[in-house]
């Protein structure tokens, strides 16, 4: 099984990127092959002039075709999500998510910002055709500590497990997806998600 991170923050620092870290380490463990696409890795013609035909859209489109599941990171900027993973997820096909199961992943300065999930970036996996759109995790950037020298980023310990309950979710849904039983799920988590299932 295979999951894309995809990356909508256009700042080097991320704390969108921290939690896709965190997946991304969750996930490996767990025998699940992950790769990380960030738009600020595209050229900003490419996204701007919706450039199809560039072998980084190309490569974009492959990934994102082949994946089964996907978990997609941004912050909140002005009420809704960043502009530049709109102009993103704009380059793919019509119905690239239309087998996949996807969780969104978003933080924000404030808990007033919670809605943008449901009433701006949901709307959006949806026209691309999810089939399945897991609740997601909303983090205020206060739960978020970015790393300091030797010392790792730091989660709040309330952001860890509902990250670890997304994360328990989106393994449930793959799993149910492919059939597959050959996931390594966490001892203590494994009855949660044979519940999900």
């Amino acid at each position: 099984m295979h999951v894309v991170l995809l990356s909508g923050s256009p700042s080097q620092r991320s704390r969108g990127e921290l939690l896709l870290d965190y997946a991304r380490d969750y996930l490996e463990r767990r025998g699940i092959a992950v790769s990380l696409i960030r738009v600020r890795d595209f050229a900003a013609e490419e996204l701007l002039h919706a450039r199809f035909d560039s072998a980084a859209v190309r490569d974009l489109q492959a990934a994102v075709g082949l994946a089964d599941g996907l978990i997609v990171a941004t912050p909140v900027y002005k009420a809704s999500f960043s502009g530049a993973l709109k102009v993103l997820l704009d380059l793919l096909p019509e119905r690239v998510l239309s087998d996949k199961v996807v969780l969104p992943v978003v933080s924000g300065g404030s808990p007033a910002h919670l809605l943008a999930v449901d009433y701006a970036l949901k709307p959006v996996l949806s026209a691309l055709k999810a089939q399945e759109v897991l609740t997601g995790v909303f983090a205020v950037d206060a739960q978020i500590a970015y790393p300091e020298g030797e010392q790792p980023a730091r989660f709040a310990d309330e952001l860890v497990e509902r990250l670890d309950e997304s994360l328990d979710d989106l393994l449930a849904a793959l799993i149910r997806r492919s059939g597959s039983l050959e996931v390594r799920l966490p001892h203590d988590r494994s009855e949660h998600v044979r519940r999900s299932l």
